[in-house]
């Protein structure tokens, strides 16, 4: 399968998007998913009915793994490619699709109102290249898209894009073929986590990820905002007023564009300084704070199985699994 047939697969895949497209049915059965962050390798295999066979997490050394969406990923090829190789071992993987969660610096996702949308790809993609073609850093012709339509507040159709270059989703797929595996779904680390959201009223996400936030909002199975940004300070020296300067434009975007508040914001990423950070936010928007994986637990989406993921903070593994139904 190629990159661009793999990357289009992905962004149908979280369970929002799988309500509206539909398309489930067109994809592998991939039961082996791989998630690549700066700080660790994880990989989780799950059964047909949805419960975990098994896991495994490899640290990296600081350094290996430098996201972006432009410049090289794979800054020590020798210790990502050992991670990927002794995680993908102890789940005995091979000759198998592989689920691909990438870092969300790597995938641009954008949200765009249309009064007027194509019906075909032929004629979609190029209006989104065109359309998009100043908001990313490399040129179209080395730009792996995916789109999606979905339903607008009124008149016109609203429809999310994902962008990423084509090298820098190679580098990926390189360390998993080169242990014989099949890339056969690519998409980023919070698309999958969204599948975790109670979307029934506005949630907003804020999932920090070592130096990046990514902030999104959804509302009944519509993505209605999606930033990811550089944060000013990271790990202890991150303040919850730092955080709020951060999700507040898409957050006031929402609030203008829909004439609504948010309802419930969801936290990821913060460990144990999560305390800290939920008081300020609650004062905020006045409304119920708290983390996206001990909400999804108290719904009941998180199997009992799949806690050890969940004390992990892998909330994109046991993402993936929900939009796999």
């Amino acid at each position: 399968m190629s990159s661009a047939a793999t990357f289009r697969q992905g962004i149908y895949q979280f369970q929002w998007a799988r309500n509206l497209a539909r398309w489930l049915d067109a994809f592998p059965n991939v039961s082996l998913v791989l998630e690549v962050s700066p700080n660790r390798v994880a990989a989780a295999r799950w059964s047909r009915t949805g419960s975990l066979d098994g896991y495994a997490v490899e640290s990296l050394p600081p350094g290996a793994l430098v996201p972006s969406a432009v410049e090289i990923n794979v800054a020590n090829s020798p210790a990502v490619k050992a991670a990927v190789a002794a995680a993908c071992g102890r789940l005995r993987a091979r000759d198998e699709d592989v689920a691909m969660i990438l870092p969300d610096t790597v995938i641009r996702v954008f949200v765009q109102h249309f009064e007027e949308f194509p019906r075909s790809a032929e004629e979609a993609v190029p209006m989104l290249r065109w359309k998009l073609k100043k908001c990313v850093p490399f040129e179209a012709d080395e730009t792996l898209i995916s789109y999606m339509r979905q339903a607008a507040r009124e008149a016109g159709v609203d429809v999310v894009t994902a962008l990423a270059r084509l090298r820098i989703v190679r580098e990926y797929e390189t360390l998993v073929e080169g242990i014989g595996l099949l890339p056969g779904v690519v998409l980023s680390s919070s698309l999958a986590a969204l599948s975790l959201l109670d979307d029934e009223k506005p949630t907003l996400l804020a999932r920090v990820s070592g130096s990046s936030l990514t902030t999104a909002i959804v509302r009944r199975d519509v993505l209605c905002g999606y930033r990811c940004t550089e944060l000013p300070a990271h790990g202890p020296n991150l303040t919850p007023q730092m955080l709020l300067e951060e999700i507040f434009p898409v957050a006031a975007y929402y609030q203008d564009t829909w004439n609504e508040t948010i309802k419930s914001v969801r936290l990821a990423g913060l460990g144990s300084r999560l305390p800290e950070f939920i008081k300020p936010l609650e004062e905020e928007f006045r409304c119920d704070v708290r983390s996206l994986l001990s909400s999804a637990i108290s719904q009941g989406l998180v199997k009992e199985d799949a806690r050890p993921l969940a004390d992990r903070d892998l909330e994109g593994l046991i993402g993936w699994v929900l939009q796999r139904g």
